[in-house]
């Protein structure tokens, strides 16, 4: 899964680029009917693995799109040490993964929209700062966080009113 970064002009190269297509990620989960929550990788500008909650799809309560994305890296690089990995996420982590991400070693975590009911990096708990666990994850919020908290809006307000198309 890893896409080159020969060009450019063409490869992205900012937190917004890379978070533009997390969120098309996530509008993959919510065309198949779950959460629209998606999730990129980066290693030396390189996407190494595109990922999407899949919940519904695999009737799997861990299949969120970080685990999945962790799981890809890892096997792109065969290695689980993500040190030098960028994960970009369209909404703010739950404690699993949040708790992976610490597990993984991941170097950076770049996140969209705050999640004030499960986030545990900065709305109810900072477990990739935590002292007291052998790794401490850089973290940058709230990058197109407009966009990736509209997605959820949406997402939630056809689920309530049974508007899918």
């Amino acid at each position: 899964m890893i896409e080159s970064a020969s060009n450019p002009t063409i490869q992205p190269v900012t937190d917004e680029q890379y978070m533009r297509i997390a969120i098309a990620q996530a509008q993959i989960a919510e065309e198949n009917g779950d959460v629209p929550i998606g999730a990129v990788i980066v290693h030396n500008n390189t996407i190494i693995a595109k990922a999407y909650n899949q919940r519904e799809q695999l009737q799997d309560p861990t299949a969120h799109a970080e685990i999945i994305a962790l799981t890809q890296a890892a096997a792109a690089l065969e290695n689980w040490h993500l040190n030098d990995c960028t994960i970009y996420v369209t909404l703010e982590p739950c404690c699993m993964c949040a708790g992976a991400l610490v597990l993984a070693r991941i170097g950076r975590l770049v996140y969209g929209c705050d999640d004030p009911k499960t986030g545990a990096v900065k709305s109810l708990y900072n477990i990739v700062q935590d002292k007291r666990l052998n790794h401490r994850v850089e973290v940058t919020n709230g990058v197109l966080a407009d966009e990736c908290s509209a997605l959820l809006t949406e997402f939630f307000k056809k689920r309530r009113t049974g508007d899918f198309e």
